[in-house]
């Protein structure tokens, strides 16, 4: 009997189903659906409708971030090329600039320093040249001394160079001594005049002269020039003033190889 009862009812469904035109069935669907308590628990409340809004807005606000974050990349990537190589030659001019003021820099100083070296071997070739028979003079300066000593020790009335005040004493000698000078004394002494003045001519071509700090009217000490040996008072003249000279000086090329060797006043 169930059986039966089961059958029957399912013809009547499929009966109506069949009946139903296709345009009435969606209808019946949502009746049927809307009827239920399960769809109606499962329809949303009117208060969700706005969360649900919201997410739709966020979803469209992401998705445009999105297409935005996807679109400035492709604009970036697009510059990046061009100002990637412009900062390249920026750099790379920098570093060209860098280096040419070094390498200026270093051709200035190389410059200069040639210059120097120039100057410097210039100055040391003169002075070679200037100075290079100072020992050589160091040495002649000795034998000039000996020379001029030897002529200074002949006295003048030797000479037949009298003042006038001269006189003739046979007393000392026991014979008569005449006022003539010694011929072959003078001669001597004449030829020994002449070859001191040939030396030192020859001397003072090479730049070697001889100075006297008494010649003329005299002049002051200068510690420059001359080398105190004594000091004394002199009457008439004043602290300071060189009245002797021991030996006489000598300068090469202006340059002092040897100080003359004077006395000194110092009267207080």
């Amino acid at each position: 009997m169930l059986r039966k009862q089961l059958l029957r009812q399912s013809r009547a469904v499929s009966e109506a189903f069949t009946s139903t035109s296709a345009s009435s069935l969606p209808q019946l669907r949502r009746a049927h659906f809307s009827s239920s308590p399960l769809t109606a628990s499962l329809r949303p409340s009117p208060s969700s409708t706005l969360p649900s809004r919201w997410v739709s807005r966020r979803y469209q606000s992401t998705d445009a971030e999105k297409k935005t974050q996807e679109e400035t990349p492709a604009t970036d990537d697009a510059k990046s090329p061009e100002q990637a190589k412009e900062d390249a030659h920026k750099a790379e001019l920098e570093k060209k600039n860098k280096e040419i003021i070094d390498l200026k820099d270093k051709y200035l100083r190389s410059v200069a320093d040639y210059r120097n070296l120039q100057d410097r071997t210039k100055r040391d070739m003169d002075s070679a040249r200037q100075f290079a028979i100072q020992k050589f003079a160091a040495d002649l300066l000795e034998s000039i001394d000996n020379l001029d000593r030897a002529l200074t020790a002949v006295p003048d009335s030797a000479l037949g160079k009298s003042d006038g005040t001269s006189t003739t004493s046979t007393e000392s000698t026991g014979e008569g001594s005449s006022s003539t000078p010694d011929k072959d004394l003078v001669a001597l002494h004449s030829g020994l005049r002449m070859t001191e003045e040939i030396l030192l001519n020859t001397l003072k071509k090479h730049g070697l002269e001889r100075f006297d700090p008494t010649e003329g009217s005299g002049r002051k000490f200068d510690p420059n020039t001359d080398e105190a040996t004594f000091f004394t008072k002199v009457d008439g003249k004043e602290d300071g003033d060189v009245f002797f000279v021991q030996s006489k000086g000598f300068k090469l090329n202006g340059r002092v190889i040897r100080a003359a060797k004077v006395g000194v006043v110092k009267n207080s």
